[in-house]
């Protein structure tokens, strides 16, 4: 680079024509690719991308386990019973069983115990029961006695005002009718005065016309007579018509005052009558509801204790079955037990005389080489003898 800037700059050179020197540089050193360590285990697999989509795998196996053998349990020695172990192992058993059995009939015992005191109990309570209900339904009674006398003293007094208060009516529409009638036949009585009256001033006008008139005009008279005699009928018959009708509604009016008095009287014993009734009839109900409960209370006390007795009846046979089929199957492990130990007995047994037999036959061999051995020794100690002496 130091060539290059001393060059001169003159024109005859071109830039593409200077000389193109390379710049020194550290030479590259060749590093050795170490191979790296790798723990394998014992089996691996290594996957590595040769080309592209090309992969190659290394399978490495490691050597085989040995199988360790589990140390193999050391086989309990046979207990040999004896036959005292094997009758207190009975004793123990049938000790175990009474207990048991004891502890059994205990428990139920203190459940039939438990029942009675139940039931007991319940009929105590259900006697209360129908005392109290017995004692309210009394008290109930005599509370609606109490009120049905006070209720009827009640109406005693309010009908015996009625009543009272009726007769003061009756006698004061009595005296009101008969000052009508005494004002009618006043009436009446000044009425027929007042028409007497009229007909004789009628008749004396009449005699003072007639005896004042000329005797030409006596059929005018007779006429005019005639005429009033008429309308005096006819006053008298409207009259008579007028009184007959005001005595028919005068009976009419006193027939009706007396069908109401008569209502009115008879009505206190209706309502008197109806009240008992009515009281009748509640007094009755309500000793029908009485019974009704009762007995419905008697029926459920006797249900329930129906109840209680049939499950306790199940319970007792059940507990006897139980009982039974405990004493079956104690009989059945204690004969199988005795099975048991006879077999294991003869098995001893022939064990025993096996044993015995063995012994024997090695004592009878220890014998017999003894014997051998004896003899050889005598046959020795003759042929060492034998010599020496010859």
């Amino acid at each position: 680079m130091a060539e290059v800037a001393n060059l001169p700059s003159s024109p005859e050179f071109h830039r593409t024509q200077i000389p193109i020197t390379k710049v020194k540089t550290k030479p590259r050193t060749a590093v050795a690719h170490q191979p790296k360590r790798v723990q394998f285990v014992t089996t691996e697999v290594r996957c590595q991308e040769k080309t592209r989509g090309g992969l190659r795998y290394e399978v490495i196996l490691g050597e085989p386990e040995v199988k360790v053998t589990p140390p193999k349990k050391q086989l309990s020695p046979k207990s040999s019973m004896s036959v005292q172990d094997i009758e207190e192992k009975l004793k123990a058993a049938e000790e175990r069983r009474q207990q048991l059995e004891s502890s059994k009939m205990a428990a139920l015992s203190a459940k039939m115990v438990k029942i009675e005191e139940a039931s007991r109990k319940k009929e105590e309570q259900t006697s209360q029961f129908i005392s109290a209900t017995r004692d309210a339904l009394e008290q109930k009674m005599e509370i609606h006695t109490e009120k049905r006398e006070a209720y009827i003293t009640d109406l005693k007094s309010k009908l015996k005002d009625h009543i009272e208060n009726v007769e003061k009516t009756r006698l004061t529409l009595e005296q009101q009718t008969d000052e009508v009638r005494s004002a009618i036949e006043d009436k009446l009585k000044t009425a027929s005065q007042q028409r007497d009256g009229n007909i004789k001033k009628m008749l004396e006008r009449l005699k003072e016309h007639v005896s004042y008139h000329p005797p030409g005009q006596e059929d005018q008279v007779q006429k005019v007579r005639a005429q009033n005699t008429v309308k005096l009928q006819q006053l008298d018959t409207a009259i008579q018509e007028k009184l007959g009708q005001a005595q028919s509604r005068k009976e009419q009016l006193e027939q009706e005052q007396k069908e109401k008095l008569r209502n009115h009287n008879n009505r206190p014993l209706e309502v008197k009558q109806t009240v008992e009734s009515s009281v009748e009839v509640r007094k009755t109900e309500v000793a029908a509801l009485v019974e009704t409960k009762l007995t419905i209370a008697e029926q459920k006390r006797e249900m329930e204790l129906k109840k209680r007795l049939d499950t306790a009846k199940k319970h007792n046979e059940h507990m006897v079955e139980v009982k039974q089929t405990i004493e079956t199957i104690e009989e059945s492990r204690k004969t199988e037990k005795v099975n048991k130990i006879e077999t294991k007995l003869t098995a001893a047994e022939q064990k025993r005389e096996q044993e015995l037999q063995r012994k024997l036959e090695k004592i009878k061999e220890n014998e017999k080489r003894a014997e051998t051995v004896r003899q050889n020794k005598a046959n020795i100690i003759a042929n060492k003898l034998a010599p020496s002496s010859g």
